[in-house]
């Protein structure tokens, strides 16, 4: 097959960005969304003319369908999907408004299932493809202050879990990409944060905001190492269903999967026996 076509939200920073130039420098093609105009022209010219940017929002319906349109029309095929566009919201359960509620879960999972229903049909005519949804090591485990955020990647990694079993028989992979910190703009301008205002979280949610702020731009995960691994996940005949990135999410996911097989076997007694009798 001759290379392949990527489509990839969220382009203007981070993980989006540096994807979109790896892919386009192996000389694959790219489509890149962007939020606004003015981004695409920088963007194209970080490629050397093997990206092409589209202006889409992933919380707008007809302008996704109207980006899996371009792609069909300029290509006439898409082989990876990346589900990339997302954000950071911060603050205790308690304390994020409805509205930001509404507003992490559009964006980081509708927006990411309406681009995926929107690319499936290319896919499945095609009888191939691969979905990289980029959720976080946050998908698999909650922490004090990023409980919105928690459940939006939660979502996702479920979303993920089911559409492989889906869509296996059609020759279309997923993959869920768990990345722990990196050092992108997820901590910085791309975050939100709702301070919090009561005392008796001072010392989970509040703290736990605070050393993630502390800590943005010191992290240890490499971006460029990262998309070049998740652009190596690409090329496997098996990839995986789940890829975490980085030490520090190998490392909190071990962890809890040791918490959570002895949790299970510790309440076994109670949970175990509530079966209708034979």
């Amino acid at each position: 097959m001759d290379k392949k076509v990527w489509f990839i939200t969220g382009c203007s920073t981070g993980f989006g960005r540096e994807l979109a130039r790896y892919a386009a420098a192996q000389g694959d093609n790219v489509i890149g969304t962007l939020r606004k105009q003015e981004q695409i022209k920088e963007f194209e010219a970080l490629s050397g003319g093997k990206a092409v940017g589209v202006k889409l929002d992933v919380t707008d319906p007809e302008l996704v369908k109207a980006g899996a349109e371009f792609a069909r029309e300029r290509f006439g095929r898409v082989d990876v999907l990346v589900n990339n566009a997302g954000y950071g919201s911060m603050g205790s359960v308690e304390e994020v408004e409805e509205e930001e509620m509404q507003r992490q879960f559009d964006v980081n999972v509708f927006g990411a299932v309406r681009m995926t229903q929107a690319i499936l049909p290319i896919m499945r005519e095609q009888r191939s493809g691969h979905i990289l949804n980029i959720t976080s090591i946050a998908g698999l485990e909650g922490y004090a202050g990023v409980g919105i955020y928690n459940g939006s990647k939660f979502a996702l990694e479920g979303i993920g879990e089911a559409l492989a079993r889906e869509t296996r028989h059609l020759g279309i992979k997923v993959t869920n990409v768990e990345p722990g910190p990196f050092r992108t703009d997820w901590a910085g301008r791309s975050a939100t944060y709702t301070p919090s205002k009561i005392s008796d979280y001072a010392e989970s949610a509040s703290k736990y905001m605070q050393g993630i702020q502390e800590a943005s731009g010191s992290q240890a995960g490499d971006p460029v190492k990262a998309v070049k691994a998740m652009y190596e996940l690409t090329l496997l005949e098996n990839p995986p269903l789940h890829l975490p990135l980085g030490a520090s999410a190998y490392e909190r996911l071990r962890k809890k999967l040791d918490r959570f097989s002895k949790e299970v076997d510790e309440f076994e007694y109670l949970g175990l026996p509530t079966d209708y009798e034979g």
